[in-house]
């Protein structure tokens, strides 16, 4: 009963402040470090699509150039691996800009008027 006694007023003591003062905690260090790792999210799903958009071409430019049949039915395959990685990375662009539209996330962001400007992510 001692125990429980002691630990009830220990939390009351030190623990109940902490709720209390909770909403006038300092928390830019915490959005500052949202925002940048959303920032180098972004860029680095723009770096992905361009990546898919050049192995996607380098396959095409291989498919035509080359004479072999097994190196197009290669290139082939890789191209069709190319558009499947472009979807891809649309699409989960798409989503992204549609849960922030959904949850309010991108307020002031959007330069364009109209619903489809507001479904563009913004980098």
């Amino acid at each position: 009963m001692k125990k429980k006694l002691v630990s009830i007023i220990s939390f009351v003591s030190f623990g109940l402040p902490m709720f209390v003062l909770a909403q006038s905690a300092n928390s830019g260090y915490i959005v500052s470090i949202v925002d940048g790792a959303t920032v180098i999210l972004r860029r680095a799903l723009i770096f992905l699509m361009a990546l898919a958009v050049v192995w996607f071409i380098w396959n095409v430019i291989k498919y035509t150039m080359s004479e072999d049949e097994g190196e197009k039915e290669k290139a082939k395959g890789q191209m069709i691996w190319g558009v499947i990685a472009i979807a891809v990375s649309i699409s989960v662009w798409g989503l992204v800009a549609l849960l922030q539209v959904a949850f309010g996330l991108n307020e002031g962001a959007s330069q364009f008027q109209g619903s489809l400007g507001n479904m563009i992510p913004h980098i």
